[in-house]
């Protein structure tokens, strides 16, 4: 059975919005667009990529799907390929939504039970990015299975936050490394019933980066 995996990256209040441009996402009159670019470095690079292997697809909102696939079919490079190559599937409210990518397939409807089919029919990892809406919206159906977020030493004070508000989880840390920018890089799973209790760390170097394993 494949896993849905959460893929952000989050100031320390907990914003998701826009980390990558300046006008990536605007909504609400949020001007802070682009604040995750100073912190990016390799080691952020290198654990994106270890979720992103030959054993996944994209698993977007329309939203996200829109912007991010125009942004990088307009930059070009490797991700560009990596995101036109994979299969994405696409949660949409609206069932005339247009998908222009290639390997792109449309969940309307139901959409927390057709992810839920395609966890239990396949062994494919389903990776989200951006996709606020669609998060809260698995979340409150107890589907996400991982989430890597990439926390920035910032605060921005406003802009929409990963979490939703009313949805309630409990998470247990797998995994965490602190980069040579300050970002943690934290692995927190699900602590399901018959998951175990929390996990215990040790500390070790990895590249520069301080590295926490269970």
């Amino acid at each position: 059975m494949g896993k849905v995996i959460v893929m952000n990256s989050v100031t320390l209040d907990g914003v998701m919005q826009a980390p990558g441009r300046p006008d990536e996402d605007t909504r609400d009159g949020f001007a802070s667009g682009g604040w995750a670019i100073p912190y990016a470095d390799e080691a952020m690079v290198a654990k994106m990529g270890e979720r992103m292997g030959a054993d996944r697809a994209f698993l977007f909102g329309r939203r996200t799907y829109e912007q991010l696939l125009a942004s990088w079919n307009t930059r070009g490079g490797p991700f560009k390929d990596a995101l036109n190559n994979t299969h994405k599937f696409v949660a949409s409210s609206t069932p005339e939504t247009r998908l222009d990518w290639p390997n792109s397939t449309l969940l309307h409807g139901d959409v927390s039970a057709a992810v839920e089919e395609l966890k239990q029919s396949s062994d494919t990892n389903l990776v989200i990015m951006g996709s606020g809406v669609l998060i809260g919206s698995l979340m409150a159906a107890d589907l996400i299975d991982e989430y890597l977020l990439m926390i920035a030493p910032l605060v921005v004070g406003t802009g929409r936050r990963l979490f939703p508000a009313g949805v309630q989880t409990s998470l247990r840390l797998v995994e965490s490394i602190t980069t040579r920018t300050g970002v943690v890089i934290a692995t927190y799973e699900p602590a399901r019933a018959g998951s175990g209790g929390p996990a215990r760390h040790t500390d070790v170097r990895v590249d520069g980066a301080r590295e926490e394993r269970a």
